[in-house]
């Protein structure tokens, strides 16, 4: 089975519109949790961080959102970021546009109840998947952010010593990196955190939000 943990240059150069990762300030490396916050596994992403005084994007799911308000509230409290990954996690390339622009902007309404204000709006299409007409559209409200480094955490046959080292092989001062606060990602990705943290931190890099 073929992973890709680091975007390819030519696919970043073939979608420019999208972000794969930030200029490339001194040793400062972007953090992402994708498809929280449940209350299993997103507060213990935050204690790991609050360790390091680390700062992350997380890119939530709309209805994760509604079930569990103070995981999300928690979150907001440790100076961390939210932003939008659909109302129910959609793939995009097997949804009509008018029912996927709808989708994420549930999951807005959703996200500025709680954390009013936040300007320009994030989103990360679930899987990466986004027909060019959705991206065109959500394009005019929102910065589309992809990923410089998939950890692949979500991947149950993969050996959490293999998804850490991965990561730290492939993780540069600008990178955007994304890991899971999710239950299928939760083995792989509470060995492979504080890890990664202790090891960057431990390089002199600092973990900021987008």
């Amino acid at each position: 089975m073929i992973r890709l943990y680091k975007t390819p240059a030519l696919l970043k150069k073939l979608l420019p519109a999208y972000t794969w990762q930030r200029e490339a300030q001194a040793k400062t490396i972007y953090l992402t949790f994708d498809d929280g916050p449940i209350p299993e596994v997103t507060p213990w992403v935050v204690e790991q961080l609050a360790g390091y005084g680390a700062k992350a994007t997380f890119f939530c799911v709309g209805d994760n959102l509604r079930k569990h308000p103070e995981v999300a509230r928690l979150t907001l409290a440790e100076g961390h970021l939210l932003a939008n990954h659909t109302y129910h996690h959609l793939k995009g390339w097997q949804t009509p546009l008018p029912e996927y622009l709808q989708n994420v902007a549930r999951c807005q309404a959703t996200l500025d109840a709680l954390q009013p204000g936040q300007k320009p709006a994030l989103f990360r299409p679930p899987y990466g998947r986004i027909t060019p007409r959705q991206g065109a559209a959500l394009g005019q409200q929102y910065e589309l952010i992809m990923w410089d480094i998939l950890t692949n955490d979500y991947d149950r046959t993969l050996v959490p010593e293999k998804c850490l080292q991965k990561a730290l092989q492939h993780t540069q001062s600008g990178s955007i990196v994304v890991f899971h606060d999710s239950l299928k990602a939760q083995q792989n990705m509470m060995y492979a955190l504080p890890r990664f943290l202790d090891h960057f931190s431990g390089l002199g890099y600092s973990f900021k939000t987008l």
